[in-house]
């Protein structure tokens, strides 16, 4: 409440614009755009009774405040705060933390500090989520990068499958940032999951966005249209990709099919019909779509397609770079429809070349890729001084679409230029591979002085920095010897003189199961679901996350069988015994040929993968294997039964930190080819 506090004090005050203002009154706020607080809600009233035991329910009181002054958020607010599962002392401290930090005053306004806070709960939420996550959340570059080629300056701006807001958010932005009114573009939306929808009533109010027209219903856009009479000027969205379960058999004979009846697998088509129904008669649309829409033959698709086509509905393609999405693996590309148009071409947009990589798996745009192809869009649509541009852009006629079987791909049309790295003379590329050479001795570096530091506070007198640890075999061996010794031989330097006891590895896990059926829950596909399924052949051949194979599975078998941070996967058949760590969560399901371990919260998964990898459980696997005269297959109790030596957690914690940096150091030297390459295409792109 910063915002509203700053205000309250001008209109308080009643100096200059604010003369005879009441700090009371509402509408001084709703025509500064600030989210009026009532007294009892307000942020200094919170901290004042922060330490009281009741302000559990202060806070709650506070919600019913504000949605009793704000009608647009009743029912939307959480009121839980009152819960006994909920430390008073711990939410006090909270309060008083978050009171020291300026998020709504006008400079924190100006780089919407709020906002980002906000967004990144949401992306963070989005990849703890998965692909779930993915219905509500749509990355801020991509959603900047929609709003600029649309342009929402004036009228009724419409986001049929609205998640968060995140599109109304940024059209707001667009029409501020172009010094237009705020109040010339009134938005409305749909959305089916009412969490989310509390999400995005929440994230439009902090701006002091009216959100009045923003529906939630449980049906959802096709069965219970919120709008049913709504004609906007724009449509932004992004609509969950490849949903095959929208009760299309319950629409076959919908009004809104004007071009085709979709396909009931899949609801591409359904959504692009249901923007175009929704549109005014000069209107535009700019939405998401997976990739797969751009070229599909099967069920009618390409029918619709074609009809989009010879309609001229069709005004511009965007194909999106990989990674830019948090919560999927799918391809996608905007697509751009304009209703009476007056050209007969299409304009053809290949991104793939642009962003940047933040991370090994998450791309974003930076302001300059979306200027490039905003700009590229706007010269093309207002025939002003646009030029193709081989490899990246094309303007093409119908008849090369027509000619093309009504294939949208922009790759089919903007052509293949020189490859970057060929410009570029044999010395530079010799300087720039010795420059991501560089990079990466860095980060080895880094590694071997955090493992040089843990390894001297237990053996201090070893010169740790002559022995070479940069071999994968090295450090296995490594990691075996140090296990027998600390463990097996109980000679840590830790050593309590105690006798060695053992116990079984299901005293050590809190769940454990086989993954899911490869054939009827977890099927191999073709096509990019955006969830993966780890498959034995997988850990036999060491192969990264991005070599394993897609999978169709239902949400609550994702759910079920998802991999998380500190997952332990063992191998039940075929080739017993060969395990895995899983180090971070995973948009990705496991089959019924493997064994997912979770540990106990008091016990470092590090130790028993440790346990799991050492001479002792090889031959307790080895002799279920040699006992086998068919396919070899373990039970789930024969591992369960293996015996786990009975540490200190002294012993247990010292141990696992060195041993963690081991695997980390392993996975770096698995990894150092591919960050090699990664990191010379980076400087290049830099260049």
């Amino acid at each position: 409440s910063d915002a509203f506090e700053e205000l309250y004090e001008k209109l308080k005050a009643g100096e200059g614009d604010f003369a005879g203002a009441d700090p009371e009154d509402k509408d001084e706020y709703k025509a500064e755009n600030v989210f009026f607080v009532p007294a009892d809600a307000r942020w200094n009233f919170l901290l004042s009774k922060a330490k009281q035991p009741t302000i559990g329910k202060t806070v709650d009181d506070a919600m019913d405040a504000i949605e009793k002054e704000n009608p647009s958020l009743k029912g939307v607010l959480p009121k839980v705060y009152a819960r006994q599962n909920l430390d008073p002392t711990s939410l006090g401290e909270l309060i008083d933390l978050i009171g020291n930090i300026a998020l709504g005053d006008a400079k924190s306004r100006s780089a919407d500090i709020l906002g980002h806070v906000f967004e990144y709960f949401l992306g963070e939420f989005a990849l703890a989520e998965g692909k779930k996550g993915g219905q509500f959340y749509t990355p801020r570059s991509v959603v900047e990068l929609l709003v600029e080629m649309l342009e929402p300056y004036k009228g009724r701006v419409f986001d049929p499958c609205c998640g968060s807001g995140g599109m109304f958010v940024q059209s707001e932005k667009f029409v501020e940032g172009h010094k237009g009114k705020i109040n010339d573009i009134s938005i409305y939306g749909q959305e089916s999951n009412q969490t989310t929808w509390r999400l995005a009533k929440m994230n439009l109010a902090i701006r002091g966005i009216d959100s009045s027209q923003v529906k939630w219903n449980n049906e959802g856009s096709f069965l219970n249209d919120a709008h049913k009479d709504l004609k906007c000027d724009f449509i932004i969205a992004n609509p969950p990709f490849n949903v095959s379960d929208w009760n299309g058999d319950l629409l076959r004979k919908d009004g809104r099919w004007q071009f085709g009846v979709p396909p009931t697998t899949n609801a591409n088509f359904a959504w692009i019909q249901h923007f175009l129904y929704h549109l005014s008669p000069n209107g535009t649309a700019g939405f998401v779509l997976a990739n797969g829409a751009l070229s599909s033959d099967t069920q009618g698709e390409d029918t619709i397609r074609k009809n989009l086509v010879t309609n001229n509905l069709i005004d511009c393609i965007v194909m999106l770079p990989e990674k830019l999405f948090l919560n999927t693996g799918i391809s996608a590309s905007l697509w751009f429809l304009r209703r009476n148009r007056s050209r007969n071409d299409v304009l053809f947009i290949d991104a793939t070349s642009l962003g940047k990589m933040i991370s090994r798996k998450n791309r974003i745009f930076e302001e300059n890729d979306i200027n490039k192809i905003a700009n590229k869009y706007s010269a093309w649509k207002n025939s002003d001084g646009y030029k193709d541009e081989i490899s990246f852009c094309k303007s093409c006629k119908i008849d090369d679409i027509v000619s093309n079987n009504y294939i949208l791909t922009p790759g089919r049309y903007v052509g293949d230029s020189v490859d970057p790295i060929d410009k570029i003379p044999f010395l530079k590329k010799l300087q720039i591979f010795s420059e991501a050479q560089e990079l990466e001795k860095k980060k080895n570096q880094e590694i071997n002085s955090r493992l040089i530091k843990v390894l001297n506070k237990v053996y201090p007198n070893i010169n740790w920095s002559e022995i070479d640890l940069n071999s994968i075999k090295v450090i296995d061996y490594f990691s075996n010897l140090l296990f027998e010794e600390w463990i097996e031989l109980n000679k840590s330097p830790y050593f309590d003189n105690g006798v060695l006891k053992y116990s079984s590895l299901e005293n050590f896990v809190s769940k454990s199961n086989t993954g899911a059926d490869a054939i009827q829950k977890a099927p191999i596909v073709e096509e990019d679901t955006g969830i993966r399924c780890l498959r034995i052949g997988d850990i036999t051949n060491e192969r990264d996350f991005d070599e394993w194979g897609f999978s169709k599975v239902k949400p609550e078998i994702y759910k079920q069988y998802k991999l998380e941070k500190n997952d332990i996967i063992v191998t039940r058949t075929s080739v017993l015994g060969l395990t895995m760590f899983i180090s971070e969560d995973l948009k990705s399901v496991y089959n019924n040929g493997l064994i997912r371990l979770k540990v106990k919260r008091n016990i470092r998964p590090e130790f028993i993968y440790a346990n799991l990898n050492s001479n002792r459980f090889h031959k307790y696997i080895k002799r279920i294997t040699n006992e086998t005269s068919t396919r070899p297959n373990m039970k789930m109790n024969y591992l369960l039964n293996y015996k786990i030596p009975e540490v200190s957690e002294t012993v247990m914690n010292e141990f696992s930190n060195i041993y963690s940096i081991l695997l980390e150091k392993r996975n770096y030297l698995k990894y150092q080819n591919i960050n090699l390459i990664t990191a010379f295409a980076s400087i290049i792109e830099g260049d």
